[in-house]
């Protein structure tokens, strides 16, 4: 059986994967948090929770490209990389 070893962290490639915070969004298009929490309301944004009870809301980095691209939003002027 052969396995390959993974290289270690420090010559991996750094990927930005963890998901968005509703208020990393508002500062990305420089909206108020209400508006995205409107949008996620609306269905308009995909979002799920993370935590128990109420826990806190998260919007996966994906959702929120194909979000930009459906409203025409050109990702490369955010404050946020996807």
């Amino acid at each position: 059986m052969h396995v390959q070893p993974i290289p270690p962290a420090q010559t991996q490639a750094p990927e930005r994967i963890e998901p968005l915070r509703v208020k990393d969004i508002a500062a990305a298009l420089r909206v108020d948090a209400s508006t995205v929490y409107a949008e996620i309301k609306s269905g308009s944004l995909p979002s799920y929770r993370v935590g128990t009870g109420r826990g806190t809301i998260r919007v996966s980095r994906a959702a929120f490209a194909a979000y930009l691209a459906d409203r025409g939003i050109p990702a490369a002027e955010l404050a946020v990389s996807l």
